[in-house]
Parts: C-alpha cells; sequence; structure tokens
C-alpha cells in the first residue's frame, strides 16, 4: 500500500493494515456501485449497480461480469446462515432471499399494511432475525427505482422475527437510516444516518444501540460524525473495529469511536465488505467502480456470513 491512500490517527490503525499490498481496482464501468457481498461458495463477489437495474459479480481470475439483469434495482446484499442472498430491492420496495434453486421468496414488504419506502441495508443476525433499514432514496425519483409517495411517511430501521416472519419497527428517529452493521457478539447495533445527503444540516453520523435478547434497542447514542460526505454502508472486523465509508473512503473506528485512520479511494464510497478465503481482503464499492485491498485483520463472524 502506497503510504499516500492511508491516513493514520491512531497507532492502532497500523496493525490493521498490511502495508505491502497493492490497491486494486477489480471492476468499473458502473453507474453506482453498492450492496457488495462475498459468496465463499463461490469464490465471488456480488454487487448492486442501481440505475443500471443490474447486479454484478467479480471472480478471481476471471474477472467481471453480469450476475443478474433486471435486479429491481437491488440496493444492499448480505448472507444468511444457509448462504442464501438477501437482497433489499428498491423497485419492489421489499427485502427478498434467493433460494439455493434461484426461486425468490419476500421476506418482507409492507408494514402494518403500508408498502416499504425502498429497503436499503440488511444484516442477519445468528438467530435468523433479519434487521434492514428503510430510507426514501428509491422512491424519490426513477434513477434509483421509482418515484412514488411514501405510504408510511417516515423512514425507519426493521426486524423481521425468525420465527414468525412478523415485522416490527425498531427504531423510528432517523432522518434516512443506512448502513447497518452488528458488533462480534451482537450487543451493539451500529446504524448509519445520511440525512445530510438531501437535508441541509442534516446528520451525518454513525449511532450505536444496545440489543436485548428479545431484539429489542436500548440506549441509542451517537457513536461517530463521519467527514466528508456521509455513512453509508459498513463492516465490522473481528476486534470489534467499525470500517464505515465516507465520501473520501473507508473509515476505521475503534469500538470506543476514536477515528484509528483513513483508507483513501479515488471514488465516493458507498460500501464495503471484508471478503476472500481468510476475509482479510476489502472489497470497496466507490461510485462506477471496485476495488479491493488486503488488510491485517479479518471480518466479523457474527451472525451470518457477510
Amino acid at each position: 500500500m502506497n503510504p499516500n491512500e492511508y491516513e493514520v490517527h491512531d497507532a492502532r490503525f497500523r496493525a490493521l493494515l498490511q502495508p505491502n499490498a497493492p490497491f486494486e481496482k477489480l471492476a468499473g464501468g458502473c453507474m453506482w456501485t453498492e450492496g457488495p457481498v462475498w459468496l465463499p461458495a463461490a469464490d465471488m463477489l456480488v454487487w448492486s449497480d442501481i440505475p443500471n437495474n443490474r447486479m454484478m459479480r467479480w471472480v478471481p481470475g476471471i474477472g467481471a461480469g453480469v450476475f443478474r439483469a433486471n435486479a429491481n434495482f437491488s440496493n444492499g446484499n448480505t448472507l444468511d446462515r444457509e448462504c442464501r442472498l438477501v437482497s433489499c430491492e428498491h423497485g419492489t420496495r421489499r427485502v427478498t432471499r434467493t433460494e439455493h434453486d434461484g426461486r425468490i421468496t419476500v421476506i418482507a414488504d409492507r408494514h402494518d399494511g403500508r408498502r416499504f419506502n425502498s429497503p436499503n441495508d440488511v444484516i442477519v443476525q445468528s438467530d435468523g432475525a433479519v434487521w434492514f433499514t428503510d430510507p426514501d432514496y428509491g422512491i424519490l425519483s426513477d434513477y434509483e427505482g421509482y418515484r412514488a409517495p411514501s405510504e408510511i411517511g417516515a423512514c425507519h430501521v426493521y426486524r423481521v422475527a425468525p420465527d414468525t416472519g412478523a415485522v416490527e419497527r425498531v427504531a423510528d428517529d432517523f432522518a434516512k437510516p443506512n448502513g447497518l452493521a452488528f458488533s462480534p457478539d451482537e450487543a451493539r447495533l451500529y446504524v448509519a444516518d445520511s440525512g445530510a445527503s438531501h437535508i441541509e444540516n442534516g446528520p451525518h453520523h454513525i449511532r450505536v444501540f444496545d440489543v436485548d435478547a428479545r431484539g429489542r434497542l436500548h440506549n441509542g447514542r451517537v457513536f461517530a460524525e463521519v467527514t466528508p460526505g456521509v455513512p453509508d454502508g459498513m463492516r465490522v472486523d473481528e476486534h470489534g473495529n467499525v470500517w464505515t465509508s465516507a465520501g473520501d473512503g473507508i473509515h476505521c473506528y475503534a469500538p470506543d469511536g476514536t477515528l484509528l485512520g483513513k483508507i483513501l479511494v479515488p471514488e465516493t464510497v458507498a460500501n464495503l465488505v471484508f471478503g476472500g478465503p481468510l476475509r482479510n481482503r476489502l472489497f470497496i464499492a466507490a461510485s462506477t467502480s471496485i476495488y479491493s485491498i488486503y488488510v491485517g485483520v479479518r471480518g466479523a463472524y457474527a451472525g451470518a456470513l457477510r
């Protein structure tokens, strides 16, 4: 890694880097890359190219290509414990699961009878609960979905119960909830609020909540203010450090909220994921491109595979 490609704000950050690892551009030609997810069984990265209404894939030694055309303007993606792909779809305003035989199962498409705005990012807890955010980006215009009024009238965070499939609103005080991630022990949930993207002087921070055994959130507080830009997607490593997207690259925060350092990226970053056989390769979805770099830490293996 070229020293010009990172900033060290705390000496602890150096142990998380792989100084001799090259910063690579793996793919380009997209309109807005989002939702990267590593599929270990296929040794493959999949991501969303939202405005082009497609999902893309990259395979080591082969390169990039289309994974799924007409992808319902998919955004965030993850895997559940059975390595099934779970996706947020702006176009259909729902969260779905791709079964191993290719069938699509709807996990959630409404709450209290009202359609969601445009589910954005999603994670699956170790007990099978599905958590997702629902800002209105996908219904604001016809660029990343279909312009439509909000039936709910606000932007919330939801949880789908693993046993009953019931959809519960778990947080209702966000401007535009976005990326989310659990701490390795699942005792804390991090949620980005990217409200500043469309609201003057709006929030551009990550909040953290304590999570109880019933899936309830408590003690919400600001974990970190992210600047420049807004926090979007994020991941947590094995030590509990939070790696988040930002306007100038990837910012890494210690569990106590201290900014440890940055990996600088030449395009605005939307999301990231730890992948590869050892989960020590960081894949970065940044505007029109996908980048990667090996780091000195592994992604957390909490809940589902990411």
